[in-house]
């Protein structure tokens, strides 16, 4: 199943020395993203380059300077970490003695087919918008790390997801850069015979044709789709130049070339899943595709759609109804005007496959779809599970909602992707060499206890002078190469102070995330902020979607608070946030804010990226936080209650909030010891830590979708056979 061969030629037409000409194999593997010693070989030929093309291994060696390589040739110490780093990357990629091949030997080779309409591997690549693709990339991770058999499919997007602009009045500005494929650690994808991959779908007057590109995360391929190729008209070029357009003839057109199209990707190379997971309902079109497939075959309707649920999962992230994708009847008509005969369906039959009645009118809901002909499904954490079968037990009537069949498999993050290096190293002295191997059993943090508080927080406030320089250095770049106002240079975090406490809040700005809730009372925020003796900086990052305004909007009322002198600096908002500001803010903040209105936030991983690097947690009880929770761990912001008036629960939320602030978390941060050593503190992010990190890992994650979802499929699909 497409898998990399250790001696496979990556190069190129990347010119590198012989001596370190490796260098390529190892920029077109991923597994660099989260490996430090991989990208210090990249970043160490050049600092300065390598922060310039955004921490891009495949543009960095097209484009470095000659002196540069050979100034590395001439550093011995350069190359016994080369030579480390290849051999550690060749034995990964060899390794037959993964988790997933010791533990189902039998149907090792039976592969799983995951799509998602995006992935968020490294901020190189921006083809993901937010928490979903943040969630597939990391899955993907995983997945290579545990051995499973597993390939992506989704879009390599041209434009990728939109830059973000703050002007001086705070509102979003969007603008887009396009990718170049040369650039981008992507290679055409084969057939056996050694032929691009050209996949076709049929849309309205027209065939539109994809390229297929592959990316190697490690052990595992990503099959990515791009409708820029020369045969397509101007339009059809651009259908997969952004993600989630506001027009609903392109989305359904992603859609239709993403479900359909990813189908015949994979038959055209010659990969035969035996599971189907589909990352939310923007995939849901692989059913029809699937069904179509055995009808045409000779199957009737019935037993090919029996076939297709048995190995079909869904991972469902939306908890309120507007959220799930669902197209206008008539939309569904132009474009699948003769699809149903291929199903041997009329077509109220197959617009009845997925009728959902709204407001609006009638419309094809594609989590509808998915729900009805997958064998299994899943929300993203238990409370989410509790809401979506309230939410769509009507698809199955007669069952008690308690036993309506969507389980809960509650989201974890890829540890090795966002644990900071200062603190792998510190685990490493403390758990051992072989603790990664063993992340996701708590036995292998009991030990993290034992650490010196000393040393866990010298670690922490490195890492706090480093989200510092990284954001003095991203304000010195501003003044020195935009025309923005002075007081722009403040809001950006030019005086942030590293001995302060620092508390984060970074995510997409939608209205029910409530970023605004600390600021319902601003004379008290500003003596939380301003106190002479224990002052407080927060620091905000984040994007709302380019067509939503009223989530622009809290971006700019905010932001004009931000800029308010009587503030001194103390409130900062980072603009274009990116995985890499992602990774500054969770590894080099103190406390992690998350005030969703409750229970809207399926999961949230952000505050698990910030608890394995000692982060301690505030939020509401929504999402993964209940289940994370225990008292000690970080603080409860409200009750696990809810109340019916919103305007009430704000003011009851931000009553909580701020007397946390006040009473518990300012005095703890400031308690200090002899040695100015928060001993208190300290004892609560290693109680974080070690009963956060071994549970919220997609480690745990992906062993529950092997064992509850996976291997069942599989089983069930050899059955049949």
């Amino acid at each position: 199943m497409l898998r990399q061969s250790k001696t496979e030629s990556q190069a190129g037409g990347i010119s590198l020395p012989r001596r370190i000409h490796r260098l390529a194999d190892l920029a077109y593997n991923v597994w660099w993203s989260w490996n430090p010693p991989a990208l210090r070989l990249f970043s160490e030929l050049n600092t300065q380059q390598w922060h310039k093309v955004n921490h891009n291994p495949v543009k960095l060696l097209r484009t470095i300077e000659r002196k540069h390589l050979n100034a590395a040739l001439a550093d011995i110490h350069y190359l016994d970490n080369y030579d480390r780093v290849m051999a550690a990357f060749d034995s990964y990629l060899a390794d037959e003695r993964t988790w997933y091949a010791a533990t189902f030997p039998e149907i090792q080779d039976h592969a799983v087919a995951y799509f998602s309409t995006e992935f968020g591997l490294h901020e190189s690549l921006p083809i993901y918008a937010g928490g979903l693709g943040v969630l597939s990339g990391d899955h993907s991770k995983e997945a290579s790390d545990l051995g499973l058999p597993f390939v992506g499919v989704g879009f390599i997007y041209q434009q990728g997801y939109f830059r973000q602009h703050i002007t001086e009045d705070g509102w979003q500005e969007a603008y887009w850069e396009t990718l170049e494929s040369a650039d981008l650690p992507i290679r055409p994808a084969r057939t056996a015979d050694g032929e691009d991959v050209i996949v076709e779908v049929e849309l309205p007057g027209r065939k539109v044709q994809a390229r297929v590109w592959v990316i190697r995360v490690g052990r595992v391929p990503l099959l990515l789709m791009d409708t820029n190729v020369p045969a397509n008209s101007p339009a059809d070029r651009d259908l997969t130049a952004r993600l989630y357009s506001s027009d609903l003839d392109v989305r359904i057109t992603q859609e239709i070339v993403l479900g359909i199209g990813g189908v015949r990707a994979l038959r055209a190379i010659g990969i035969r899943p035996r599971v189907w997971h589909m990352n939310e309902g923007h995939s849901a079109f692989i059913i029809l595709e699937r069904i179509a497939e055995k009808v045409q075959a000779g199957m009737s309707f019935d037993d090919a759609s029996r076939e297709v649920r048995a190995n079909t999962v869904f991972t469902t992230h939306t908890p309120v109804p507007a959220g799930n994708e669902a197209f206008p009847l008539w939309l569904m008509e132009k474009y699948f005007p003769h699809y149903w005969d291929r199903m041997g369906l009329d077509r109220d039959s197959f617009m009845a496959l997925a009728q959902l009645d709204q407001e609006w009118g009638p419309t094809f809901s594609m989590s509808t779809l998915a729900l009805r002909f997958s064998e299994r499904r899943n929300a993203v954490s238990e409370l989410h599970g509790k809401v979506s079968r309230a939410m769509w037990s009507y698809l199955w009537p007669g069952v008690p909602e308690e036993d309506v069949p969507i389980g809960a498999i509650t989201n974890g993050i890829h540890t090795g992707s966002w644990l900071a290096r200062r603190m792998r190293l510190l685990f490493e002295r403390s758990m051992g060499a072989n603790w990664y191997d063993h992340l996701d059993d708590p036995e292998t943090w009991e030990s993290l206890m034992s650490i010196p508080d000393d040393d866990l927080w010298n670690v922490h406030r490195h890492l706090k002078r480093r989200l510092q320089i990284f954001m003095n250095d991203r304000a010195r770049d501003l003044w020195a190469t935009t025309r923005i106002h002075p007081v722009q240079i403040i809001a950006a975090g030019a005086l942030i102070d590293p001995n302060m406490l620092t508390i984060g809040f970074a995510r997409r700005f939608a209205t029910y995330k409530r970023a605004g809730l600390l600021f319902r009372d601003i004379g008290r925020l500003l003596k939380i902020v301003n106190n002479a003796e224990m002052p407080v900086q927060f620091v905000f990052a984040g994007k709302a979607h380019p067509a939503d305004d009223p989530g622009k909007r809290v971006i700019q009322d905010l932001y004009r608070i931000v800029k308010r002198a009587e503030f001194a600096g103390r409130l900062i908002f980072i603009e274009d946030y990116d995985q890499n500001i992602a990774r500054h803010l969770v590894q080099g903040v103190d406390v992690w804010l998350n005030t969703p209105r409750r229970p809207h936030e399926a999961s949230g991983t952000s505050g698990e990226k910030a608890a394995v690097n000692g982060v301690l947690n505030c939020s509401i009880l929504d999402g993964w936080w209940p289940e994370g929770y225990n008292g000690d761990n970080g603080w409860a912001i409200g009750t696990e209650t809810s109340l019916p008036d919103e305007e009430a629960q704000d003011a009851a939320d931000a009553e909580s909030l701020f007397r946390l602030l006040e009473t518990e978390i300012v005095p703890l941060y400031y308690k200090r010891d002899e040695n100015n050593i928060p001993r208190d503190w300290v004892r609560k992010m290693k109680e974080s830590i070690a009963t956060l990190a071994p549970v919220f890992s997609t480690r745990r994650m992906v062993k529950d979708y092997v064992n509850q979802m996976y291997v069942p499929a599989i089983r069930a699909a050899l059955v049949k056979t």
